[in-house]
């Protein structure tokens, strides 16, 4: 999914996927006040609750929330280091393609600051993202976990 200009369609920042090089300074960090925030603004508008939210520990590189709502349980991504959220079916330490369209309550996030990922995008071929961010060893580490698509990259539990 190319622009028609030829150019991706997104654009790996340093830090995507969580690995860095101590002489760069350390990476930037997602708000997790926010992130909560906008959670219990996301329950309010499903007539719902938040079902828990767990902080980002090594090696994963997301916050992880449900959201319980009428239609069921939500999976909610938060990404660690930049506000990027995703959603998806059940609770994983780490995801490849297994990402949800946004849901009609995921406005709430974008309001707050959040740049919400669609599970479209999320599945594109690493071929059709600019990656030149990324150095030898998270390409390693991405052939590794055979990891294709953009949503591997940023959602992943990597040591």
């Amino acid at each position: 999914m190319i622009k028609e200009d030829g150019s991706p369609r997104f654009t790996l920042p340093r830090g995507a996927t969580g690995f860095f090089v101590p002489e760069d300074g350390p990476l930037p960090a997602s708000d997790v006040r926010a992130f909560r925030t906008a959670l219990h603004a996301a329950a309010r508008a499903t007539g719902g609750e938040v079902g828990g939210i767990e902080a980002q520990g090594y090696p994963r590189t997301f916050h992880i929330a449900t959201v319980l709502g009428r239609t069921g349980e939500t999976v909610v991504l938060c990404h660690a280091h930049h506000p990027w959220i995703a959603f998806a079916g059940e609770r994983r330490d780490w995801y490849r393609e297994e990402f949800l369209s946004p849901p009609p309550w995921a406005h709430v996030f974008a309001e707050t600051g959040f740049t919400v990922l669609g599970g479209e995008l999320l599945a594109l071929p690493l071929a059709e993202v600019d990656t030149s961010v990324l150095t030898r060893g998270e390409w390693r580490q991405a052939r590794l976990y055979g990891v294709t698509t953009l949503g591997g990259v940023l959602f992943n539990a990597w040591d």
